[in-house]
């Protein structure tokens, strides 16, 4: 996906797109926020992690879709991020994670035991009862 950057820009007017570069900026802006709500739910539970850009790093894109397992990637074109990964384990995009976080079972999608106490815990106490 090509980075292109919305500040900066004096007069800058959305209706000036073409409608394939509308459809970009919007996909672009809905995968911001998909990041950001990744990003922002390891960083309030303390959970350690490196952000890979793929935008900027050729490297870093080659590997992610290289790494994203063949039956997880899209019928056509590239798996888009957020894609997660414990290390060099696939883990799952967002819609896994949004998944696993409705269901209180982030930690177990991660690959991280649940802290004591907390909802995903209890719930796997509850299983095991």
């Amino acid at each position: 996906m090509p980075a292109f950057y919305l500040w900066g820009e004096e007069n800058f007017e959305f209706q000036t797109f073409d409608m394939s570069t509308e459809v970009t900026c919007l996909l672009w802006f809905k995968i911001k926020k998909k990041q950001q709500d990744v990003l922002g739910f390891l960083e309030a539970n303390k959970i350690g992690f490196e952000e890979k850009d793929i935008a900027a790093n050729e490297e870093n894109r080659k590997w992610m879709r290289e790494n994203v397992p063949e039956n997880s990637r899209p019928a056509t074109g590239y798996p888009l991020p957020p894609q997660i990964f414990n290390e060099s384990q696939y883990r799952g995009d967002y819609d896994a994670f949004f998944e696993a976080r409705e269901n209180n079972a982030v930690y177990a999608f991660l690959g991280l035991t649940a802290p004591p106490g907390s909802k995903e815990a209890e719930a796997q106490a509850n299983q095991q009862a």
